[in-house]
Parts: C-alpha cells; structure tokens; sequence
C-alpha cells in the first residue's frame, strides 16, 4: 500500500493492530503512546510525530519504506 498522507498511516496501523489482535489500548501502552494519540492517528485526524509512528510500526513489525520518487510506502 503506499502511504501519502495520515489517513493512510491511520488505515495501516489499523489494519496491522487489528490483524495481531490487539486493542487501541494495548497497543498504545506497549508503544509507549497514549490511547487518545493512537485513536487520532488511526483516524488521521493528527499530524503525528514521526518518532513516535515508527514506534507504532516496530511494535505492530511494520516497516516504513521511502523511495526516491518522494512516496512513502508501508
């Protein structure tokens, strides 16, 4: 899937959470995130740090790929 914009981070932490079986709040706290924070993302609603995302995607084993077209893709 290519990334371009927080509602597509949103759609793949979502996706990747639901598909290890974890609930916002579990995820939140192993990531070292709160609930309030992964909800928006989720949501896209935020402009999220991207320290933080990342630690969202080691957590869930995602890994976030930049080409050199300038597209993100997860």
């Amino acid at each position: 899937m290519r990334v371009r914009t927080m509602a597509d981070v949103g759609a793949v932490v979502r996706d990747a959470r639901e598909r290890a079986g974890l609930t916002q709040a579990e995820l939140a706290r192993r990531s070292g995130v709160s609930r309030e924070w992964l909800v928006a993302v989720e949501a896209g609603r935020t402009p999220a740090a991207l320290p933080r995302v990342l630690d969202v995607f080691e957590e869930l084993g995602l890994t976030l790929n930049v080409s050199a077209e300038g597209g993100w893709r997860g």
